[in-house]
């Protein structure tokens, strides 16, 4: 179930809404129908990890191993 950002043509009122199907989206302001889909953007959050097999082995410098990865 996706949510779609809109703009109304009529209006200006920029809104998001969940859109089951092919539903008709109408403005919650002034409910035309004459809205557009915007081009959106996603947001990707998590832990900052290394690739696999690109792990210098050493976390605190960029050698192999150090006295202070023990």
């Amino acid at each position: 179930m996706p949510i779609y950002e809109y703009i109304c043509n009529k209006c200006g009122e920029e809104f998001e809404k969940l859109v089951f199907g092919n539903k008709d989206v109408d403005c919650p302001k002034c409910s035309s129908g004459d809205i557009k889909k915007k081009l959106s953007t996603f947001g990707v959050s998590g832990v900052e990890k290394p690739f696999a097999g690109s792990s210098s082995g050493c976390a605190s410098c960029s050698k192999g191993s150090c006295s202070s990865c023990k």
